[in-house]
């Protein structure tokens, strides 16, 4: 059961940072639900480790909540800007 609510956690969660973040980011259903997994672990460790919340440590463990919801969100977000700095292309 817990690796269906990762699953759902990171469709919803790698769906919402996708529409929120401004730019069009590629990829498919797998890299959207792979995104808000990672992001959920990103999240969920920093919100716990800057705000001691646990809505945080929820998204962490997987669980559906708003609040890790939120963090998940958040992490995903994080984690399409650190990806774009990484993949940005410069014109000489």
């Amino acid at each position: 059961m817990d690796i269906i609510a990762w699953l759902v956690l990171g469709l919803i969660a790698g769906a919402l940072a996708k529409l929120f973040y401004p730019g069009r980011q590629g990829g498919g259903i797998i890299s959207t639900i792979a995104l808000g997994i990672f992001g959920a672990l990103i999240g969920g460790y920093l919100g716990q480790v800057l705000f001691g919340s646990g809505a945080a440590a929820a998204a962490s463990a997987g669980a559906l909540s708003l609040g890790s919801i939120f963090f998940a969100v958040l992490g995903a977000m994080l984690l399409i800007f650190i990806w774009g700095l990484l993949t940005r292309r410069t014109t000489v």
